[in-house]
């Protein structure tokens, strides 16, 4: 059942989760910081880091109708398009990142929001694709990065048990290699939302599989406690320090927090 990525990250029951360090908009449109972000994120524990792979136009249109006006939360009143313009990691900057990781010997994947972005990602040959709550129902999208046969990463927030099962049917058509992450789309999640006993509801509902957490909540709690319950891999949005100011910062720990999680899973 364990699904092995390289020589040094396996997932698996039997082994302390799998830690991955998302980068997203931490980077705060500087490619420098984005760039030491990902250095620092295998300094400090992370076995796999993930960025993701969008620039506005693989993800919504340039517009100011209501449809497009984010009505709640976090980014109350923002702009879809300039959101995305401000947050997006640019095709541009990939090349770099992906040369960096190959220096120190790590794994650096993505998430693509497009095949488009599919289609740029898959030229630098990552060994795993994560596929985004939000895309779990683009079917046509999961059954792309199903047919490059790499490992997929399903986060299932925002999502209905029947959902899942679609995009996985659709992924069993060219393998079986899928750890899914139970994840609540709220930024920041409350810890009273966080519900971590969804894993336990995940395990035994796809227990041919394995399971993870996506945590969006500010500290470490949801994590170890989904440690406790038995995950393969805990993924959470780092930025560098508790100064870094950026969309995702409210919901991101500092890079001396996820050395913490590293030691504290092997504990637990």
């Amino acid at each position: 059942m364990n699904i092995k990525i390289s020589k040094n990250v396996e997932f698996g029951y039997d082994k302390p989760p799998v830690i991955i360090a998302e980068i997203s908009s931490n980077h705060g449109g500087s490619k420098e910081k984005f760039l030491k972000l990902i250095d620092q994120a295998y300094d400090n524990g992370a076995d796999l880091v993930k960025i993701q792979t969008y620039e506005p136009e693989d993800i919504t249109f340039n517009s100011d109708l209501k449809p497009f006006i984010i009505k709640n939360g976090l980014w109350k009143g923002k702009n879809l398009w300039n959101l995305y313009k401000k947050a997006c990691t640019p095709y541009s900057w990939h090349e770099d990142a992906f040369k960096l990781a190959k220096k120190r010997n790590k794994i650096l994947f993505s998430t693509p929001f497009s095949n488009r972005a599919l289609i740029f990602l898959k030229s630098f040959s990552p060994k795993i694709f994560k596929i985004s709550s939000f895309e779990i129902t683009d079917l046509y999208l999961v059954k792309m990065i199903a047919k490059t046969r790499k490992p997929i990463i399903l986060s299932t927030g925002v999502s209905t048990a029947k959902e899942i099962n679609e995009a996985m049917k659709i992924i069993y058509k060219f393998h079986k290699k899928i750890i899914l992450l139970h994840c609540v789309s709220s930024y920041p999640t409350s810890l009273s939302d966080a519900n971590i006993n969804r894993v336990n509801f995940l395990k035994k509902e796809f227990n041919k599989h394995l399971i993870g957490l996506s945590d969006h909540t500010r500290g470490l709690t949801s994590s170890l406690s989904a440690t406790a319950l038995g995950v393969v891999a805990i993924e959470k949005h780092v930025k560098l320090n508790n100064n870094s100011i950026t969309e995702d910062s409210e919901f991101s720990i500092p890079l001396k927090d996820l050395r913490v999680l590293k030691e504290e899973t092997k504990n637990i």
